[in-house]
């Protein structure tokens, strides 16, 4: 049957969609170099999922609509890997670094003439989980995990969301066959920390380091929710090869080089400063560079993996029962400390998550005394084997969150006892419940006091209704005083109640009845924020308000307009859901109302929407005209990003008064710097 124009002209603009959205992404998660604004990006990509809808026979298996085209998984089936995916030798220090560039010369004099020195690979060792990626003809069609080595989880559907791996090689001519990536998934160290503090602040257990992070976000079961999460990809290497060669130049090469030069130009991102190096002093020396780097990369990495590059000297090296003898992974001193665990304490959300809070006999780490570390759940301590009154080894993750790494069992004395999670909350005695899949246990009293604290606490933080003056502290006099018993009751203190509290006067009272005041009318963002929905956090609300506009309609959402809005999963969508439809819920938010909370209905205002849109902004100094948080809601509200680093990608830097390292690193990287005023005119 011939074609209508119409499917002739889609098709082609669909072609053409494709192969430039493909190459813009490529050109954002690889290179680091936008050629266009993230609104242009997404204007087009609006086009093409248009096209696609209304010719859902000429959709691409590459298009990058097919990222997240998936249905909810109900398992992962097992996939066999055709060639093992090894394990490493570790080398611990200088010294058996040295020594394994002596034994490779060894092995290799025994089986024949010893070459020069040898050449060696160097790459970073990326905390991450590794991936195996199968292209066959150029399309990706597997990605699984490493599993033991010999057996991984199919994660395709969740592989797909990932921007940074490619859903069609790049190639002069398309490849012919089987070719296997493989590689590493990751955070970035300033992403992850994101995620955690979305995750603390919707009352979820938080992940423990970036390779927990990465490892969970591969194995969800809806795709949906994967592509929610920021993940990056690094090649180290390539498995299978059958007759792939064809159109990609250097792969069928011997040096490993050659072959990682030639992934690389098939659209994937390799190790950062990747490079060759010859013999001992330079693998020494390129390992202390690799160490001096490490805490100003911005993802995780705990050493450099170094292989013999001649891959003729490989095969005569052959292998160990689990690891290769041409390769090692030579391991960084880790920022740790051995301490003892005196007591774990459990902590109860505004959520009512019961979370274990290990009590620490102070310790420096890293320069930064640590007394207190999260356990996350029941389950970490029971796998960790923790008992109280073990010695320990304590970490700073991403040198930032302490966290328990294991106890030395060696040292126990006998008198070490094991610690039992409590079957009910210990601030209102109610036993407290676990859902079925979930790793948290929670207090389900709604009037519980912790609850009500944190709640409170959170109700007034910057970035929720922003009541300065309304700490733990205050919380804590306002509740042991009965001055409030729920939110609504904030608003209705008087200064005369307040001056009774100890240690407040009448100018502190007056001033925190004025802060709680002024506190009516923020943003509605900021208001759905405040009121503590499970799985709600800032940029959520943000989302929520954009989308509900007044506080009238966001009371009125169901799960199913929820899911229709494409930045909500399933889980968020039911938690507000369920939030909304509990009588108490309502009852509080009109009660809020009542007491004279005005949430300011969001405007969207057309002709500025998006006027910074595809620009990153970092922000050094003080700025006199405007809080830090009001120059960033300017930009996020215009379309723009903020950043906390500077790098080659931000578009400007603004300078105020007493700017730190950030304008220097600005100046060396040739960003533009903005005076206040400069960037108050480019705001308007």
């Amino acid at each position: 049957m011939t074609k209508s124009k119409q499917e002739r002209d889609g098709a082609t603009r669909i072609g053409e969609l494709v192969d430039e959205l493909n190459e813009h992404c490529y050109r954002y998660y690889v290179l680091s170099q936008p050629a266009i604004s993230d609104a242009e990006y997404d204007a087009r990509f609006r086009e093409l999922q248009l096209l696609e809808a209304q010719h859902p026979g000429l959709v691409r298996p590459d298009s990058p609509t097919q990222r997240v085209g998936a249905k909810p998984l109900e398992g992962f089936a097992t996939v066999q890997h055709r060639m093992p995916m090894l394990s490493l030798d570790n080398a611990m220090n200088e010294e058996e670094l040295a020594e394994f560039d002596q034994q490779v010369r060894r092995l290799l004099a025994k089986d024949g003439a010893l070459p020069g020195e040898i050449e060696y690979t160097v790459e970073f060792k990326f905390d991450g989980v590794a991936i195996s990626l199968i292209y066959q003809d150029g399309m990706l069609a597997q990605g699984a995990t490493r599993g033991d080595g010999t057996t991984g989880e199919d994660v395709t559907a969740n592989v797909r969301t990932i921007k940074a791996i490619p859903l069609k090689l790049r190639a002069a001519s398309p490849p012919q066959g089987v070719l296997e990536v493989r590689g590493e998934v990751l955070f970035r160290k300033r992403e992850f920390e994101a995620l955690n503090e979305e995750r603390q602040s919707r009352g979820e257990e938080t992940f423990a380091n970036p390779r927990n992070a990465a490892s969970g976000s591969l194995r969800q079961l809806d795709p949906q929710e994967t592509a929610k999460r920021p993940l990056w990809f690094f090649s180290y290497g390539v498995g299978v090869v059958e007759s792939a060669t064809k159109g990609i130049s250097g792969l069928g090469r011997r040096p490993l080089d050659q072959a990682m030069r030639a992934v690389e130009s098939l659209g994937f991102s390799i190790s950062p400063g990747y490079r060759v190096v010859k013999g001992a002093a330079q693998l020494v020396e390129a390992y202390r560079e690799a160490e001096a780097q490490r805490d100003s990369l911005p993802f995780e990495v705990d050493g450099i993996v170094i292989k013999v590059n001649d891959v003729d000297l490989q095969e005569r090296l052959g292998f160990r029962q689990r690891s290769p003898r041409w390769a090692i992974a030579a391991k960084f001193k880790p920022v740790e400390a051995v301490t003892s665990l005196e007591d774990i304490l459990i902590q109860v959300g505004r959520t009512g998550a019961l979370t274990p809070v290990a009590v620490l006999k102070p310790v420096r780490v890293g320069g930064v005394m640590v007394s207190r570390a999260t356990l996350h759940n029941q389950d970490e301590i029971e796998r960790k084997g923790l008992l109280i009154g073990d010695t320990v080894v304590v970490r700073r993750q991403g040198d930032v969150i302490p966290a328990v790494v294991a106890a030395i069992t060696a040292s126990r004395s006998g008198r070490e006892r094991r610690f039992v999670f409590p079957s009910k909350c210990p601030e209102c005695s109610t036993p407290v419940q676990r859902e079925e899949g979930e790793a948290v246990a929670r207090c389900p009293n709604g009037h519980c006091p912790a609850k009500l604290h944190n709640r409170l606490v959170h109700f007034a933080a910057r970035d929720a209704m922003d009541i300065e003056g309304l700490g733990d502290k205050m919380v804590g006099l306002l509740l042991e005083h009965s001055l409030v018993k729920d939110l609504p009751d904030l608003y209705s203190l008087k200064v005369e109640a307040l001056q009774e509290l100890p240690r407040m006067g009448e100018l502190s009272s007056r001033n925190l009845v004025e802060s709680i005041q002024g506190s009516k009318e923020r943003p509605l963002d900021r208001f759905v924020f405040a009121l503590g929905i499970r799985h709600v956090g800032s940029k959520t609300g943000q989302v929520l308000a954009r989308h509900c506009q007044t506080v009238e309609r966001f009371l009125q959402l169901s799960e199913e307009e929820l899911l229709l809005i494409p930045e909500i999963g399933p889980e968020t969508a039911r938690s507000v859901a369920e939030f909304l439809g509990e009588s108490y819920s309502q009852s509080l938010v009109q009660s809020l109302l009542a007491h004279g909370v005005a949430p300011a209905p969001v405007i969207v205002d057309a002709s500025r929407d998006g006027a910074l849109a595809g620009q990153s902004f970092v922000l050094t100094g003080t700025l006199s005209g405007m809080s830090r948080k009001e120059a960033e809601e300017m930009i996020l509200d215009r379309g723009g990003k903020v950043s906390s680093s500077v790098s080659k990608k931000t578009s400007y830097v603004v300078a105020g008064e007493s700017p730190g390292s950030k304008l220097d690193a600005a100046k060396k990287l040739g960003v533009p710097v903005l005076s206040e005023d400069e960037f108050s005119a480019l705001l308007r």
